[in-house]
């Protein structure tokens, strides 16, 4: 009985370490549309003929995938380390929802406001996500996400922690919302 006891007070313990942590959206980068690296282009005229023609094919196709990395740093105000074994998260931009999925590595967080950062790759199709929206739509809608690049105020974000103790997961009861400034959220 006191095994069991034990057991649970190392869970809560953890639980509220992580609960404890702050979590900010810091960067998006690797900004690929269809393929196409994006980062540094402002609108479709920036792009050269052939990579006009690659969009224009995966817009017939109705396959506009879109991807980047969102690099979202923990902050840890605990004396003790934190653990994250994993976490659910529901990406939105512009209040729309567009993915969501489970972040499976493992991330510590050191104590004593110790900073980590963990990049999440993401990959969304625009037709399937925005499928009322015209072609310059989800152009446009493509093109502001990558000059997000220092600040991604577009992008919401909510995580739902889970830790391990021992075998048995432990799963936070609601999400988090995620905001660009630590203690924002």
């Amino acid at each position: 009985m006191s095994l069991l006891f034990l057991h649970s007070c190392a869970s809560v313990m953890q639980m509220a370490n992580i609960i404890n942590c702050e979590f900010r959206m810091k960067s998006v980068n690797q900004t690929k549309l269809a393929g196409i690296s994006i980062e540094d282009k402002s609108n479709i005229r920036s792009l050269g003929f052939s990579e006009i023609g690659r969009l224009t094919s995966a817009y017939l196709n109705k396959d506009l995938p879109l991807s980047f990395q969102l690099n979202i740093e923990a902050k840890n105000p605990n004396s003790n380390p934190a653990s994250l074994s994993k976490f659910d998260w529901i990406l939105t931009i512009d209040d729309i929802e567009m993915t969501r999925g489970t972040n499976s590595n493992q991330v510590s967080i050191p104590g004593n406001n110790g900073v980590t950062t963990i990049p999440m790759q993401i990959s969304v199709n625009l037709f399937d996500a925005l499928k009322n929206e015209s072609k310059d739509a989800l152009l446009n809608f493509a093109f502001n996400l990558a000059d997000a690049s220092d600040k991604p105020t577009r992008i919401g974000l909510k995580l739902k922690p889970t830790i391990y103790l021992g075998q048995v997961p432990i799963t936070y009861p609601d999400y988090i919302n995620v905001g660009t400034e630590f203690g924002g959220n």
